[in-house]
Order: structure tokens, then sequence, then C-alpha cells
């Protein structure tokens, strides 16, 4: 009986120190530094990025070219109010980031790749409401809105989602509401370039154009 009382400390004790060897181990272990190749890797900046100084240099291009010119013109088309030249327009990030999410997603399920982003150049009209009865905030104001690309036969198009979860150009909507070029050609559905067998509408629910972004003069202090 004495054998097994002394047998059976011996192991709680073995126990103990090898738990606590272990504990010691695992402290050790985090208060490590991650390994190089544990951390995230560092994202290259894109070849696009330009200077503070280069900024500032095509912010007054726009102000000696532009401004002027367009206040003049507000001026004379609205001769009753002082017209301030919107030079930027604005989205909120979290916005940009679903925006990319959503195409993205769109573009996947259309079997189809996004080859580029184009940024076009717009301008709101002087009403108080957009078609949709959203209010326009700034009337008058150039703007922006975002088109997704894909690209066929070595160029880019635009591109929406049609209502048979297929991607079609813009152009070719364009063409068959009578609002672009005609081009003679039958509206496509891509990645398959199998022609449909009618005009695909332009229909709001499959754009994937975004805009209505906060369009404003300049802020105080950026340049």
């Amino acid at each position: 009986m004495k054998n097994t009382r002394n047998t059976a400390t011996l192991f709680l004790v073995s126990l103990s120190l090898m738990l606590g060897a272990c504990q010691q181990g695992q402290k050790k272990e985090s208060s490590e530094p991650e390994s190089p190749k544990h951390q995230q890797e560092r994202v290259a900046p894109p070849k696009g990025i330009i200077t503070l100084e280069e900024s500032k240099s095509l912010y007054d291009n726009y102000t000696r070219n532009r401004v002027d010119v367009i206040q003049q013109f507000e001026a004379e088309q609205n001769d009753d109010e002082k017209f301030e030249v919107a030079r930027f327009t604005s989205f909120e990030y979290s916005e940009i980031k679903q925006y990319m999410a959503y195409i993205e997603q769109e573009a996947k399920g259309a079997g189809v790749d996004i080859s580029s982003l184009r940024f076009y150049f717009a301008n709101y009209p002087n009403k108080e409401k957009f078609p949709d009865g959203k209010k326009i905030v700034h009337p008058r104001q150039n703007s922006i809105f975002l088109v997704p690309t894909i690209n066929v036969d070595g160029k880019d198009f635009g591109f929406y989602i049609g209502a048979d979860g297929k991607a079609k150009l813009i152009k070719d909507a364009m063409d068959a509401k009578g609002m672009g070029q005609t081009s003679g050609e039958k509206t496509k559905s891509y990645a398959s370039f199998v022609p449909t067998l009618s005009p695909s509408p332009a229909m709001q629910e499959g754009s994937l154009n975004l805009n209505r972004g906060n369009s404003s003069p300049p802020p105080p202090g950026d340049f």
C-alpha cells in the first residue's frame, strides 16, 4: 500500500512539472514575434501613384484652363446666381468597397472578367430631382460615374447584366434603344458571344454603373 501511495505521489509531481514546462513553453512561444512568412504581405504602390507636387500641378491646371470657362458659361445661362464649379466627387469608402465586391460578384456569375474601370465625366441637370425621384443635391454640377468593362476581341467595352444573367455590352443596348450610333450589330451575350433572339433592354436593375457621389466645390485645405 505504501509503495502504491509513493508511486501515485511521484506520478502527480511528474505531471505537475510537465504541465508547468508546457505552459512556460507556450508563454515563450507567444512572446516571440511572428516570423516574416506569417506576417501579412505588404501591398506595393500602384504604378499610377503621383506625388503631392504633381497633384497640386494638375489641380492648378484645371483651375486655369477649365474653371473660368465653366463659370462664364453658367453665368450666361443663369445670371441670377453665383455658380461655384465642382472640383471633386466623393463616395463613402464603404460604398466603394461594396461596389467593387458587387461588380466582381456579378461578373463572376456571368462568367466574365472585369478588364478595367472607367470614370466617365458627367453633368447633373438643372432640376430638383433625378428620374427616380431622388434629390439632386448640386444641380448643374459636374460629376462622374463608374462603368466596369470586359475585353472583347482586344477592346474594352462597358457592360451590364441582362435579364438572363449574362454580360451584355452597353453599346449594343444603346443602339437597340436608338440612343447611340447605330452599328447594325445584333445584341450579344458575353462571354458566349451567341446572338440573342431579341434586343436586350437597358435595364436599370442590370446596370453596374455607379453615380450619386458628392460633387462639390473644393474643400478647404487640400490644394
